[in-house]
């Protein structure tokens, strides 16, 4: 018979479960007599844990909610899981619930063991929160926790990550990266890596990513492009997704008349001299980014790509009168 502390631990793990429990079939799955059985469930209740009791032939225990929040238990990926959920808490954009997952979080590391408390730490360190944006319609992914831990390790422990990945268009197939940060925009995970075999940055939503695997190898850590953080690459990499037409146009106005305007599309602003400056502007077509150019209230210098000047000489030649009496001229 096990000592009546470890026989309580595990009297409180079955009836944790959210079932109810016979009497017999309980002590039988103790090895205790039930007179015993009920000792442990007084011991239960004077700890603050609201055990039901019915008599009869359907009698047995149940765990009812009770005033108090008493002790939970809790197996391996139950306190990992918790410990995932709390942290993209701790940047949801519900007021109040950041300090307080924040709180929890800590609370819950402290009494986490070791190897847990591990896994999780990699996971807070080898993550970013992606508050500018975020992942846009479609249905909520679903990711196990365990992956994130394991893809968080290998960031951690700079060895190579392997799993098999289905692209947007539905095209899978194996990958081999050397992860350097996970980021979350609440909805979504993403991992960026740098891809072996295409020898390029690259970034992959988690919930596509089958079963990834840490391996032995390490590599030495890069660093991003142009000093992005990891946060603001995963963004422009949705932009891109989301409005892939592209244009740059110089505009003959210093930069600080500029800064004001705000287009019906994506603006950054980058001053070209004292009397010029450069607009980057997103849409996800090209007919309506040359729509949105040619409603910028500034002289416009130059255009480009040369896509984006093709619509707009087209939209010009849509516009331009035709010649006189050709319109309307009935004979």
């Amino acid at each position: 018979m096990a000592d009546p502390s470890s026989r309580m631990l595990r009297l409180l793990s079955l009836l944790q479960t959210h079932r109810h429990w016979a009497g017999a079939e309980l002590a039988d799955r103790l090895e205790v007599s039930e007179r015993t059985l009920r000792r442990d469930v007084d011991r239960l209740r004077e700890l603050g844990y609201p055990v039901d009791a019915t008599r009869g032939t359907d009698g047995g225990y149940q765990l009812a909610a009770g005033s108090q929040l008493p002790p939970l238990l809790l197996d391996d990926e139950e306190a990992v899981a918790i410990a995932v959920g709390l942290r993209a808490a701790a940047v949801s954009p519900v007021a109040g619930i950041d300090e307080t997952s924040v709180r929890a979080l800590a609370k819950l590391e402290q009494v986490l063991p070791a190897r847990l408390r591990h896994r999780v730490g990699a996971l807070q360190h080898y993550s970013e929160p992606l508050t500018r944006g975020g992942a846009r319609g479609g249905e909520e992914p679903t990711i196990n926790p365990s992956d994130l831990t394991e893809i968080a390790g290998a960031c951690r422990d700079t060895v190579r990550l392997r799993f098999d990945y289905e692209r947007r268009d539905g095209v899978a197939g194996g990958r081999m990266v050397e992860p350097h940060r996970l980021v979350s925009t609440g909805r979504r995970w993403y991992l960026v890596a740098w891809d072996v075999d295409r020898e390029d940055w690259r970034t992959f939503r988690v919930d596509r990513m089958q079963e990834p695997k840490a391996l032995t190898r390490t590599f030495a850590a890069r660093e991003l492009p142009e000093g992005v953080d990891a946060a603001a690459f995963v963004e422009a990499g949705l932009q891109s997704a989301w409005a892939p037409a592209e244009g740059v146009v110089t505009v003959a106005v210093p930069l600080d008349e500029a800064t004001g305007y705000s287009p019906m599309c994506g603006l950054s602003l980058e001053a070209v001299d004292a009397t010029s400056c450069r607009l980057r502007l997103r849409a996800d077509s090209w007919e309506w980014l040359a729509v949105v150019v040619a409603l910028l209230p500034f002289p416009i210098v130059t255009v480009e790509p040369a896509d984006l000047r093709d619509h707009l000489v087209a939209m010009v030649q849509r516009l331009t009168p035709a010649p006189s009496g050709s319109i309307g001229d009935h004979h």
